[in-house]
């Protein structure tokens, strides 16, 4: 396990691991409060919805597929729970709802691409719609609010010292998928299907409950996420999460992850992960403004699709040259 994870950071991982360093480097230079607790915190936080959808959204790409309706779950969920809210379900019931909203929406896209067999990328593109037009309906222009305070606690105060509830639900989530990903039946499964989907199924291997299964917990993983983020905005409105799949789509890609699927793993998402927020972070406390933020994130996308594929290429044509 030791040689492999030093085998990895000789390659694509190493050079987010130097990227990163650079990063940090940069931001310590220009900011005395980079490197505070407050700071720090604060840098997953801001984060820490798209980053806990991140990782599920790795097991997906690994498996061959995409899941772009991922930010509409996120913003139905919440609407979800707010409108039960609103028309007098006690919240921990209404809550109950909107995860129940996530489940149904995976079982949703899980049938038709597991077992219909229509593209991920055309079943979650009109979920994205279809999702998103759910959380207008329900709470139409409005901004709901008012919750209970312990509510809003959940994504706000600490619950481990600084830590809250959303990070330690990121870090126990990295932990365990880490495992079933790298140690487990499943994720060689996952990673078996997105290598030759025909010759996992001629091998017996039941792609259908292993799509199904990891679209569900896309969507359950996305609901809980709105939950989370509503919680920590203190109010839901139609539009939350809106754009979100592109930042999520990113983290995954500038992991390494191919978006051909069979390869990939979460030492890279990790790495990614950090190099975006540390980014961002840095971007923020130069009062960088959002727009050129995004523009910088839609970039580092374009990098994470073609710079894997260039080097492939440069690799083949030195050892072209070498025979």
């Amino acid at each position: 396990m030791i040689a492999a994870a030093f085998a990895r950071l000789r390659g694509w991982e190493g050079l987010l691991l130097a990227l990163l360093v650079v990063i940090v480097v940069v931001n310590m230079a220009h900011s005395p409060y980079y490197l505070g607790v407050g700071n720090i915190i604060n840098l997953f936080q801001l984060e820490i919805e798209k980053i806990i959808v991140a990782l599920m959204m790795t097991l997906i790409i690994i498996n061959g597929e995409i899941d772009l309706s991922v930010a509409s779950v996120m913003g139905m969920s919440a609407c979800v729970m707010a409108w039960s809210f609103r028309a007098g379900v006690p919240l921990p019931w209404a809550m109950l709802a909107a995860m129940a909203s996530g489940v149904a929406a995976g079982l949703i896209n899980g049938f038709w691409i597991a077992y219909v067999g229509l593209p991920s990328l055309a079943v979650t593109l009109a979920g994205l719609i279809g999702y998103r037009g759910v959380a207008r309906i329900l709470v139409q222009d409005r901004a709901i609010g008012d919750y209970p305070g312990w509510f809003n606690a959940l994504g706000q105060q600490g619950l481990v010292g600084p830590l809250t509830l959303s990070i330690i639900i990121f870090l126990a989530m990295f932990a365990v998928l880490g495992l079933v990903l790298h140690g487990a039946a499943l994720g060689r499964l996952v990673y078996v299907i997105g290598n030759n989907l025909q010759a996992a199924r001629y091998s017996g291997v039941r792609v259908r409950r292993v799509k199904m299964t990891l679209f569900v917990a896309s969507a359950v993983v996305a609901a809980l996420a709105g939950l989370l983020y509503a919680a920590r905005l203190g109010s839901v409105r139609g539009d939350m999460a809106q754009g979100f799949e592109l930042d999520i789509i990113t983290i995954v890609l500038l992991g390494g992850v191919s978006i051909f699927g069979g390869s990939g793993n979460l030492l890279g998402v990790g790495l990614s992960i950090l190099v975006i927020l540390n980014l961002r972070n840095g971007m923020g406390l130069a009062d960088i403004t959002g727009n050129t933020q995004t523009s910088v994130i839609g970039a580092l996308l374009i990098l994470s699709v073609l710079a894997p594929n260039i080097a492939q290429a440069i690799h083949i044509r030195w050892k072209g040259r070498e025979t």
